[in-house]
């Protein structure tokens, strides 16, 4: 963590995930003066400032004394953003958590190859991220390290050896929050029709979500084998699975996590194609 710590670090665009970065990074020890953030929202500038952070709505001036700069920006403001920063990046690491940005669209619009591609998600808001990264063969060892450094103040880092993979990343834990979410509001449901009141269903659904990912984390077992452990023959939860099968939960997942691949390539695709 140590060369993270004494870089300085641009943040084009002030968001939340860029919020949950910076809140990581001073955590880990950053001090708020090595970090810069641009954005045009007044609000978001405002809260920044009052962490003594440096703020600007002047994207050249924010790169200028940067090692790292990072882009946190939404897709279809890509090109205006990045357009005039051309050229400017020489001897800076970028860091692109801009959805749907291919390397190719991102290296052309700034002039540079020097860059990591990264998929995080939205439990990084709560230090309990899984950002998936990638970067051509050219970047250093030391860059790559740099980059894992800024994403693990907000939780896992893995990466992988195709860009291609991106979008399977995109698919599994970009998108996958609210996969978990939408089997949480299923069991909350489910607890209400069977007779319990919601804050009790909710307290109960929201508990065992947690506990069983924990129990997956720590343990030696697979989650195959923890699901198994807790299927006693003929019980209640044997029963709840074979419906569960009898439905196909399991293909539909799968069908599920495709489609949502499927479309990742689809809008970077969009994406590079509205900037040719």
């Amino acid at each position: 963590m140590s060369a993270v710590l004494n870089s300085n670090i641009t943040f084009i665009g002030g968001g939340n995930m860029a919020q949950a970065l910076i809140g990581g990074l001073i955590a880990r020890g950053l001090p708020p003066t090595r970090i810069t953030v641009s954005d045009p929202v007044d609000k978001v500038r405002e809260h920044l400032a009052s962490k003594e952070l440096h703020v600007t709505t002047d994207n050249i001036a924010a790169i200028r004394d940067a090692d790292i700069v990072l882009f946190a920006v939404k897709p279809q403001v890509l090109a205006s953003v990045l357009q005039p920063l051309k050229g400017l990046l020489d001897g800076k690491l970028v860091i692109s958590i801009v959805a749907g940005a291919d390397l190719a669209t991102i290296g052309a619009l700034l002039d540079t190859t020097r860059i990591v591609r990264v998929m995080p998600n939205t439990p990084a808001l709560v230090q309990t991220g899984a950002h998936g990264l990638y970067a051509e063969a050219n970047v250093s060892a030391e860059d790559r390290e740099l980059a894992s450094q800024v994403l693990a103040s907000t939780g896992l880092t893995i990466w992988v050896s195709t860009e291609a993979q991106i979008d399977a990343v995109t698919a599994v834990s970009g998108s996958g929050p609210a996969y978990f979410f939408y089997m949480m509001e299923s069991m909350i449901r489910a607890g209400k029709n069977l007779g319990l009141d919601e804050k009790v269903a909710t307290a109960l659904t929201l508990q065992t979500a947690l506990g069983a990912a924990q129990m997956a984390i720590t343990s030696a077992n697979s989650p195959a084998e923890l699901r198994k452990n807790v299927t006693s023959p003929n019980g209640t939860t044997q029963a709840a699975i074979e419906v569960f099968d009898h439905a196909h939960i399991s293909q539909n997942i799968q069908a599920a996590l495709a489609a949502a691949q499927k479309r990742s390539q689809q809008l970077a695709q969009e994406l590079s194609d509205s900037i040719k």
